[in-house]
């Protein structure tokens, strides 16, 4: 694993991800959707406070039952620019992976990958790191423009750069309601991206990694803010 760099400010952080962007692995396709084992990534704040919790959920990718979870709480080093929250959340994210018993397999981050002004998102960034596949499934399409896909559940269409440079799809997870923006982080292919995404996600709009990662991140950023209380009143 790639040590990790705590910018100075955010020309430094911009300079480490134009660095770490050539090291992703662009020509691997990843494992295949539905075999093996899927990791889920995510964050949860409390900016009074400055504490971030991370959750790492584990799934059986072929049946989606919790193979292994871990937390971890930390403080947030890096103030809020869009484009660099990696350097906010990677700290605490790589803890709870650590944390693991199990292999996290492939990692699903809330965020992008290619799909980022830089083309390195956190999902790209947290590859790197780890040398894991990683792929991002995000809520929203951040800057980069699309047509929207077709109504029905596995439609998609194409997220593209200013130059036309496709970052990544806009993809339909279930029937008439709002697409995903899924990109490639490292290790995988934006085919298998999408694959992935659709078995992750056979209920609902997001996928079961970033469901069950953003309930038990909460689920910690409660239990820490309420012992920092506790310690406060001590």
């Amino acid at each position: 694993m790639t040590t990790i760099r705590t910018p100075a400010d955010e020309a430094e952080a911009r300079a480490i991800q134009d660095e770490l962007r050539e090291r992703v692995v662009l020509d691997e396709e990843g494992p295949a959707a539905g075999t093996g084992l899927v990791t889920g990534v995510d964050v949860a704040y409390d900016d009074e406070r400055d504490i971030v919790a991370a959750a790492a959920v584990v799934l059986d990718a072929g049946t989606l039952a919790v193979v292994d979870e871990a937390t971890a709480v930390g403080r947030v080093a890096f103030p809020y620019v869009p484009g660099l929250l990696a350097f906010r959340e990677i700290p605490t994210i790589l803890a709870a992976l650590d944390a693991l018993t199990s292999d996290p397999g492939l990692v699903v981050c809330d965020g992008y990958g290619r799909a980022h002004p830089r083309r390195f998102g956190l999902a790209s960034h947290l590859g790197v790191l780890t040398g894991l596949p990683v792929i991002g499934v995000a809520k929203n399409p951040f800057t980069f423009s699309y047509e929207q896909p077709g109504p029905r559940r596995g439609d998609f269409s194409p997220l593209l750069a200013d130059d036309g440079e496709e970052v990544g799809r806009a993809l339909r997870t279930q029937d008439g309601v709002k697409p995903v923006f899924v990109s490639v982080g490292n290790r995988t292919g934006l085919d298998a991206a999408c694959a992935h995404t659709l078995r992750l996600a056979p209920e609902f709009r997001l996928p079961e990694t970033t469901r069950r990662a953003d309930t038990l991140c909460r689920r910690a950023l409660s239990a820490a803010v309420e012992a920092t209380g506790t310690a406060s009143g001590n």
